[in-house]
């Protein structure tokens, strides 16, 4: 069973920064994609950005791309979400996902993640 633990939630004004933080532990010889979905209240979970097992593809949302960035670190169980120029309409909940099995190329609906975080909050002020 795979744990996730986020990180780096916040309060921040519009056009600042945060990095999101996820590390996994437990069962993570078996992990694969790591991603974040976002969901603001009322809404639907939407994907934010995934990173393949070896770091070397990344996708994004449309409405990220070229502000948000996703890592992971050599160990493979962290993953990390810089987020910059951020705007009001990225409030909400973020959540870190996992897939422990290869789902295929641009698999990024939740129901492709086997495991998840918590979430963290993160408030972007006008």
């Amino acid at each position: 069973q795979v744990q996730l633990v986020e990180s780096g939630g916040g309060l921040v004004q519009t056009g600042g920064s945060l990095r999101l933080s996820c590390t996994a532990s437990g069962g993570t010889d078996s992990t694969y994609t790591m991603g974040w979905f976002r969901q603001a209240p009322g809404k639907e979970r939407n994907f934010v950005a995934a990173i393949n097992k070896y770091g070397g593809k990344t996708s994004y949302g449309g409405s990220v791309k070229g502000r948000f960035t996703i890592s992971r670190d050599s160990t493979k169980t962290t993953a990390y979400l810089q987020m910059d120029k951020m705007k009001p309409e990225d409030t909400a909940v973020y959540y870190c996902a996992i897939q422990s099995a290869y789902r295929g190329e641009n698999s990024y609906y939740p129901g492709d993640f086997d495991y998840w975080g918590q979430g963290t909050q993160v408030t972007v002020s006008s």
